[in-house]
């Protein structure tokens, strides 16, 4: 059986090392422990992880979030270049100009466009604002259609993500 391929956006990352979420931080530990560690998927990131990480102010918590890819290092970085980063540009502001992502929040754009593009089974995130909502994930998969990305994926979060033995 094939692996999934899921996308974690920043928020995943985050909350393995959050204080004020502890259900949500525990969650995310089970999820690395149990699924990541285990590579019981196949589990991506992009730059733009990357780079919402590095404008973390606190440089001992920036150390710690960037931590996480030399302790699981089975995490892939997708990397876009040359026609990709501008089909990358081009639907991330699709879903901005088509009202399913707000105009301050391109990042949430981009972290969908990577999961749309390198066909993602799942975007995994703690946002259920703008992307770990079904109603989000609904209005992405028609434009997405609408456009030609026929892949589908979902828009989930860890606690959606469990695997039996």
């Amino acid at each position: 059986m094939k692996k999934l391929k899921v996308y974690l956006d920043t928020s995943i990352i985050n909350f393995l090392y959050v204080d004020d979420s502890p259900e949500y931080r525990k969650a995310t530990e089970v999820f690395f422990n149990n699924v990541v560690a285990k590579n019981k998927i196949d589990t991506y990131i992009s730059n733009i992880v990357i780079d919402e990480i590095n404008k973390t102010d606190d440089r001992s918590r920036r150390s710690t979030l960037l931590g996480t890819f030399e302790k699981y290092t089975n995490i892939k970085n997708l990397v876009a270049e040359n026609e990709t980063l501008n089909e990358i540009a081009i639907l991330g502001e699709n879903y901005i100009k088509n009202g399913i992502i707000p105009p301050k929040k391109i990042s949430d754009s981009l972290h969908i466009t990577y999961s749309t593009i390198f066909q993602m089974d799942i975007l995994l995130s703690w946002n259920f604002q703008h992307l770990a909502n079904i109603n989000k994930e609904q209005k992405v998969i028609i434009l997405n259609r609408t456009l030609g990305y026929n892949y589908p994926f979902r828009m989930a979060n860890p606690l959606e993500v469990y695997f039996e033995e």
